[in-house]
């Protein structure tokens, strides 16, 4: 099903009608099971939940239960539920983009990288981490259900963005952790990268992409450029358009291919973009570079 107001959602869980028509608040009851269902929405999700049993996915992945989890949905991602079931107390904030109109976060909120990662990508937070989180859900709950005037609104997206800023560190804790843990994600893209590379796949498939890349690493394309940012300072695309170039590099003064010729062999369908881009990273056009090198 897909719901295109909280007024249906609200319905279909046997809740009086919404406050308002733009944002909801719940609070789960963990000793509410959740039957199986797949649904979409109009609405920003932002959810707090400890699992005990079950399993829930969007995007591409499922993702089994684990203690503490916090996820972000966009609208119109589909979400499945099967048979959860909750370990103590979580809350979900529901809200359409509209609720945000005339204030900044309508469109900084396409900044939060973290509402295009995979469900296995969520934030796993700390019990410090939590009661900040809490905290906030608590100021917008009281916002909500009292004495709603004219600064309501502004405060509750206050709350909301404050949610949003402490997830992102948040999750800058759980990069390092990762690079703690698991080794660097740079290294494993810069491999995938030179296998790519190596096996021909420029020719057969053209250039690579942080899509390809990321379905061979086995993450969503948002959380690996964060993730990579966080590590190198560099987004997936940064780093595979500095592969590119030193690739260039080592054909050009190589001296046996024309500028276009090199262009084709690195997958571009287009000679003038490669010069273009090879200007761009290094300051020079391909023939000046082979000029510079070989006078």
């Amino acid at each position: 099903m897909h719901f295109k107001s909280l007024s249906d959602v609200h319905r279909c869980n046997n809740y009086p009608e919404p406050e308002n028509p733009l944002l909801t608040l719940f609070t789960c009851n963990p000793l509410r099971s959740v039957s199986t269902y797949e649904v979409t929405t109009d609405f920003y999700i932002i959810a707090f939940k400890k699992f005990s049993s079950g399993n829930i996915q969007y995007g591409k992945t499922r993702y089994d239960h684990q203690s503490g989890s916090m996820y972000f949905l966009k609208p119109n991602q589909t979400i499945k539920l099967k048979e959860v079931a909750l370990d103590g107390e979580g809350f979900e904030i529901w809200f359409h983009k509209d609720y945000l109109s005339a204030h900044p976060l309508y469109s900084a909120i396409a900044r939060y990288g973290f509402f295009d990662y995979e469900l296995n990508e969520a934030l796993h937070m700390s019990t410090k981490e939590e009661q900040t989180v809490w905290d906030l859900f608590k100021k917008i709950e009281s916002e909500h259900y009292n004495n709603q005037d004219e600064f309501t609104r502004e405060i509750i997206i206050g709350h909301i963005e404050s949610i949003l800023k402490y997830s992102q560190r948040f999750y800058k804790r759980q990069f390092i952790n990762r690079f703690i843990h698991a080794g660097t994600m740079s290294t494993k893209f810069n491999n995938a990268l030179t296998s790519y590379f190596e096996k021909g796949f420029l020719q057969e498939k053209g250039l690579p992409t942080v899509a390809l890349l990321a379905r061979e690493l086995n993450v969503s394309p948002r959380y690996l450029s964060d993730l990579l940012k966080q590590e190198t300072g560099k987004t997936a695309m940064d780093i595979i358009q500095i592969f590119l170039i030193s690739e260039a590099k080592n054909l050009l003064i190589q001296g046996n291919h024309t500028v276009s010729e090199i262009a084709y062999m690195l997958g571009f369908e287009h000679p003038p973009y490669f010069s273009r881009l090879f200007k761009k990273e290094t300051g020079t056009s391909p023939s000046q570079y082979i000029k510079t090198h070989w006078n």
